[in-house]
């Protein structure tokens, strides 16, 4: 069954997700389609929403194709999928370059979004790290390291539809994984999705200010 859009992925997920409701949570976006999704959920569990900045490495000669991630922190977390950089015959400076495109995406976008707010403290409390879809997966796969990075009780893996094979691929990464809906064949993300319009840089920035950090208790992350 299609979504209507991103909204009604995240209702969705939230009744699945509605035994985490009045514990230790903390909701966290990929941007920015992750985003609309996870404030949905954050929303009806009563749990603080907060982002996480990752960004895809792509080929240079076919930029979808990923070859590796970045993930912003204290100290940035790059993973490079060697079976990936060999095919594409991706040398290490054009990496390197890309990469640095990416970490000056990742500035921009953390200080339009959060505007000096500090990240909520991941230790101690139940991660549940949403995006819109899955379709390889190493997006949320860097993902999933960089939360660990922080000591979190738990990681949760909420997404709305994926391939079989990419969530198996991030079983042991995750200590759950909740995603409605494993087509077979997939295509992409967007084919499961009435409305897959783009997220705008806006609406990112609204949902986090209607979502009330000082109800919530914050503090650095480690």
């Amino acid at each position: 069954m299609p979504f209507h859009h991103r909204q009604d992925a995240g209702q969705r997920l939230a009744k699945a997700l509605a035994d985490y409701r009045g514990q230790d949570c903390v909701v966290l976006a990929l941007p920015r389609g992750g985003v609309p999704v996870a404030a949905e959920i954050a929303r009806a569990l009563g749990a603080p929403l907060d982002v996480l900045m990752v960004r895809k490495i792509g080929a240079p000669a076919h930029p979808e194709f990923a070859v590796g991630a970045v993930v912003d922190g204290p100290a940035p977390l790059v993973v490079e999928d060697a079976a990936h950089l060999a095919m594409t015959q991706t040398a290490k400076e054009q990496f390197d370059a890309i990469c640095a495109r990416e970490l000056k995406e990742i500035e921009r976008r953390r200080a339009l979004y959060l505007k000096g707010r500090t990240p909520i403290a991941l230790r101690g409390r139940t991660v549940i790290l949403v995006d819109d879809g899955l379709a390889t997966g190493s997006t949320m796969r860097v993902a999933l390291k960089a939360v660990r990075r922080q000591h979190p009780r738990a990681v949760v893996v909420a997404v709305p539809v994926a391939p079989r094979d990419s969530l198996e691929a991030l079983a042991e990464a995750a200590d759950r994984i909740v995603c409605l809906e494993t087509p077979d064949p997939f295509g992409a993300v967007g084919y499961f999705y009435e409305d897959f319009g783009q997220v705008e840089d806006a609406e990112v920035i609204a949902l986090l200010q209607a979502n009330d950090p000082a109800a919530h208790s914050e503090s650095p992350r480690p």
